[in-house]
């Protein structure tokens, strides 16, 4: 179609990962012989295209690690995963961020959603585990595709929520992160993962400022348009 972009190696993960999703979902509730071979077939086309983009990824082993990973029935229907992202603030007006162990870059805390917890206890307990920070829950204010924005490989939503310490002293996690701190508006550290896009509401939720919830807007159709409208 004329006008078009090129996709772009963000599009072809995404349309591979959502592939490979429908086609496990398949999996996982046909016992159709016919239906079971079409679904392996998608999952070699997903293959193809995330290994086109990703030269690491090997088509075949990943169609095998794929198939490993079907489920029966309800425990086979594929979903995003999920984590929690916390935005704390201290009394100083301040932004808690720790530097992540694998990349050295800064964030704000997040971890994965752990079964048996509320989004809101995980948020407490990540903080605590990777900063030594006490804090409590305020409220929500992002709700993120990760692959749509582009900051992850996998399918996951983030839930951020702004949060208020209470108490603690900075200890950094010795595994997760190599150091943390509490920073000021306008003094994030160089190596901040996309600052642009969440430190202005995180400050403005600090300083108590009204603060709407972010989302993806849906698109029409999903699969194309800009990745981070």
């Amino acid at each position: 179609m004329a006008g078009l972009d090129p996709p772009s190696q963000a599009d072809l993960i995404r349309w591979s990962e959502a592939l490979a999703a429908i086609a496990r979902t398949g999996l996982g509730f046909s016992d159709l012989l016919y239906e079971r071979e079409r679904f392996e077939e998608v999952l070699h086309v997903a293959a193809d295209i995330r290994a086109r983009a990703d030269s690491e990824f090997d088509a075949e082993a990943l169609v095998e690690h794929w198939m490993g990973a079907v489920g029966s029935g309800v425990p086979g229907y594929v979903t995003p995963k999920v984590t929690v992202g916390a935005v704390v603030g201290n009394d100083d007006g301040e932004l808690l961020l720790v530097q992540r162990a694998d990349s050295g870059l800064w964030l704000y805390p997040t971890g994965w959603a752990d079964v048996g917890y509320s989004a809101a206890e995980v948020v407490v307990k990540e903080v605590r585990e990777e900063t030594g920070i006490e804090c409590e829950v305020v409220q929500p204010v992002a709700i993120l595709d990760g692959m749509r924005l582009g900051f992850t490989g996998i399918p996951l939503y983030s839930l951020v929520f702004h949060c208020r310490m209470t108490g603690g002293s900075l200890q950094p996690h010795p595994l997760e992160v190599r150091d943390v701190g509490f920073f000021a508006e306008g003094c994030l550290p160089e190596d901040t993962i996309l600052p642009e896009a969440w430190a202005a509401e995180s400050f403005a939720a600090i300083r108590g400022e009204p603060v709407e919830v972010r989302f993806d807007l849906p698109r029409e159709p999903p699969w194309q348009g800009d990745a981070n409208p």
